[in-house]
């Protein structure tokens, strides 16, 4: 079948404001730094280096060690880790939530992106260093969103309460999930090699941050994935400035709200609070507010007045969370970032920062759309092509390809354009008879002329439905087919789990996927397998 290029702005399944990005339109360009294209990186890199203290690499590196103490890494991980020392060094950065065993499909797409740059970087600019990073939001505390994921059409879920960051959630209970995922697992050394991983990773590890991480680092450590948990208390004390600057001056939310009416047209994707950043404990993620001249953390006793709340900041940063308005400053604050890789919601929301970075003084990553991917098997190529459909169709929203389709197939044409413009034509002549006769005969012509037009209309729409029922079983074929590829209606990347794809093709699966993804060009990847 043709091997059409599906360019994200075609695709359907992307913001106006994304499209726009991509389209680099003129309105936008206030709200980032650079464009995504192998030269600006050589100037994001000047930036950067000038506006990255040396001292923060130290921290960032201890922190790291801690963090990877009872993990067995790589020695290109090792490596990476060593080389983020060096001034010359940069990280590619994307994030995601703790989702269970890496949840739909496009964690996977996330990580292969960063990785994948960095390589293309290195390329362009061999005098420096590219390290991937996989940030964990270790600090959520929205459970619901990723206590399952989805496995052969069925959601494996994991049933508890949670209220505080995920990070710190005890993994007890995830016995019952690891059975009944090791249930719908069929034989095999792929199969098994998924039960190992799920096993390993979540039933011998206490809490889900460094299951998390165990997870994320089997999956690529020989790729170098630096995994970072910023519910770290050296990482905190970096941040401690601009968190008291948050508290005291609420910057982020005049700076964010100043940004808000460029983005008026859209669909604005967060509004900012006018303190952005959580009080956390081990089970507790609540909101600080400030009221009658006190802090208050929200649905709580707990107040504090400016001088108790600046000693708690100095004393227990790790108990102060930024929310989604302050989490990208905080990660650029202790990384030596060029770039954020996210999907469009993501992204949607970085487009409104870029003003309370500067008045941070701290330099706004290039953003870029992680790679989308449509994966596709043998047999459902040879369907496609038996059917005369290419990617173009499939990504078509299905009552307007079933609708296409049904008009190509048919031994007749269904549409009644010419009709219509026929029609038109002879109601001309009836206006120039009214406009020389009695002006109330106009109303009447244009009356019976909007009948006659909608009767066309209707009956163009009978006859379409008529032909479908003609041409069902080949219609159901196409319907059958796209339901596969874009299940309920959605991106395949965003409902299946990568265990649906690993259990029959196994490192085949991730090997393709770093072969085929380019990060730097927009289009959607359709990968064979």
């Amino acid at each position: 079948m043709p091997s059409d290029c599906i360019t994200y702005q075609n695709s359907g399944y992307f913001s106006k404001l994304i499209v726009d990005y991509l389209d680099q339109k003129a309105e936008l360009k206030t709200l980032y730094n650079r464009f995504p294209t192998m030269e600006n990186f050589g100037l994001q890199i000047e930036e950067k280096s000038n506006n990255f203290p040396i001292e923060n690499r130290e921290i960032l590196v201890k922190a790291l060690a801690n963090q990877y103490e009872k993990i067995d890494i790589s020695k290109t991980t090792s490596t990476n880790l060593e080389l983020l020392k060096d001034s010359k060094t940069f990280t590619i950065t994307t994030g995601h939530q703790l989702n269970l065993f890496t949840g739909p499909l496009y964690f996977i797409y996330k990580i292969v992106s960063v990785i994948n740059l960095a390589k293309e970087l290195k390329t362009a600019y061999p005098k420096h260093n590219f390290v991937p990073v996989y940030w964990m939001a270790t600090e959520d505390h929205d459970f619901d969103e990723i206590n399952f994921f989805n496995f052969k059409g069925k959601k494996i879920q994991w049933k508890k309460e949670s209220k505080g960051p995920v990070g710190r959630l005890n993994t007890s209970g995830l016995e019952v999930v690891f059975e009944q995922f090791s249930s719908e697992l069929g034989l095999g050394n792929n199969a098994n090699y998924l039960r190992e991983l799920f096993k390993k990773s979540y039933l011998e590890h206490t809490n889900l941050a460094d299951a998390t991480r165990f997870l994320a680092n089997e999956l690529f450590k020989n790729e170098g994935l630096i995994i970072v948990d910023g519910d770290d208390l050296e990482l905190k004390n970096l941040f401690i400035p601009y968190a008291k600057k948050e508290l005291l001056q609420q910057t982020s939310f005049k700076k964010v709200n100043e940004t808000l009416p460029i983005l008026e047209q859209y669909n604005v994707q967060v509004n900012p609070r006018e303190i952005n950043l959580f009080y956390i404990q081990d089970n507790l993620r609540e909101r600080i507010v400030f009221e009658n001249g006190n802090y208050k953390i929200n649905n709580t006793q707990l107040s504090f007045s400016e001088s108790e709340i600046l000693t708690e900041l100095e004393n227990n940063p790790k108990s102060f969370s930024p929310n989604v308005i302050l989490r990208p400053l905080y990660q650029e604050v202790i990384l030596p970032n060029l770039c954020y890789i996210g999907g469009g919601g993501e992204l949607a929301y970085w487009l409104e920062l870029k003003s309370n970075f500067e008045a941070n003084h701290v330099t706004f990553p290039i953003l870029l759309l992680r790679n989308s991917v449509l994966l596709a098997t043998e047999k459902q190529h040879e369907k496609l092509d038996k059917l005369g459909l290419n990617w173009a169709d499939v990504f078509q929203k299905q009552e307007d390809l079933i609708n296409k389709k049904t008009k190509e197939y048919s031994s007749f044409t269904i549409d009644f354009s010419e009709q219509k413009t026929f029609l038109k034509k002879q109601f001309e002549n009836l206006y120039t008879i009214a406009n020389q006769t009695d002006k109330s005969f106009i109303g009447a012509v244009k009356a019976q002329e909007i009948k006659q037009l909608k009767g066309l209309d209707t009956l163009e729409k009978r006859l379409l439905k008529a032909e479908k029922r003609n041409l069902n079983t080949r219609l159901e074929q196409i319907i059958s087919i796209q339901n596969a590829l874009f299940p309920s209606k959605s991106l395949q990347e965003r409902k299946n789990n990568f265990a649906d794809f690993y259990e029959s093709y196994g490192d085949t699966l991730i090997s393709v996927l770093f072969k085929k993804l380019k990060p730097l060009e927009h289009e959607f990847t359709i990968i064979s397998l």
